[in-house]
């Protein structure tokens, strides 16, 4: 995982623009100019002091951006946790690598208390990423994104630091 540069506004409309990826997510598909404005904005937000977002891309070993990961600081000592992988790279566990490396430094290195994750109640996949990393189901919430011109409810995962690490992370 990296910070993202300008360069990776055209590989994460891969990401952001496909329909299998971005029914999950909570906003709209994305053209390229909205991609780059995503891209750029998160650029801006890493270099803000005091810092309150880790947004970074997911990348293979040669550089090609294949997701990204998101700890954005929310409230005292908590975040929220996001992640998104391209289509074609589901299954091989970057999510989970990516969501366990966040989580792992929100804990460790900015001492947070709670990171929870919003996931759509579909979406399998996510909630066995939550589940991975030793997440525990706390609640539905109705109507908690509008997106893709609906309104989407959301399943709440959170883990403490003191239940941090879990006893396995496995695949």
């Amino acid at each position: 995982m990296r910070e993202f540069r300008s360069d990776d506004a055209a590989p994460s409309l891969a990401l952001v623009g496909d329909e299998r990826v971005a029914r999950w997510l909570s906003f709209d598909n994305r053209d390229l100019e909205a991609a780059t404005a995503m891209i750029e904005g998160a650029a801006a937000r890493a270099k803000t002091e005091p810092r309150n977002e880790y947004y970074l891309a997911v990348t293979l070993p040669g550089d090609e951006l294949i997701g990204f990961a998101r700890l954005g600081l929310d409230g005292v000592k908590a975040a929220k946790l996001g992640y998104a992988i391209l289509a074609d790279q589901w299954g091989h566990g970057y999510a989970t690598d990516a969501a366990r490396i966040l989580t792992d430094f929100g804990f460790r290195e900015l001492g947070l208390h709670r990171i929870s994750a919003a996931i759509g109640p579909d979406n399998a996949a996510s909630v066995a990423v939550a589940e991975r990393l030793g997440m525990q189901y706390e609640g539905h919430i109705r109507d908690h994104v509008f997106t893709n011109g609906a309104w989407r409810d959301s399943q709440l995962y959170a883990v403490l630091s003191s239940e941090w690490p879990p006893a396995s992370i496995s695949r």
